[in-house]
């Protein structure tokens, strides 16, 4: 799953076993996120609310963390 984070940068959440692993996405590159920590018990839809708890200060207003894929 690809996410849209406020309009700043895009992140992709895939799982990986029994982990969500997470990877920073810019052009021709994707790098590893090791300190985005994404509890295991969390399903696809609890993704989106995560991020945008996390990254909120990165927030303008209105600004939202949506599913790009």
């Amino acid at each position: 799953m690809k996410f849209d984070v406020f309009g700043r940068f895009q992140l992709e959440v895939q799982r990986e076993g029994e982990l969500w692993v997470a990877y920073r996405l810019s052009p021709g590159k994707r790098t590893p996120l090791d300190d985005l920590v994404i509890p295991p018990t969390f399903d696809a839809a609890e993704i989106a609310v995560y991020l945008d708890d996390l990254y909120h200060e990165a927030a303008r207003p209105g600004d939202v963390v949506r599913l790009v894929e």
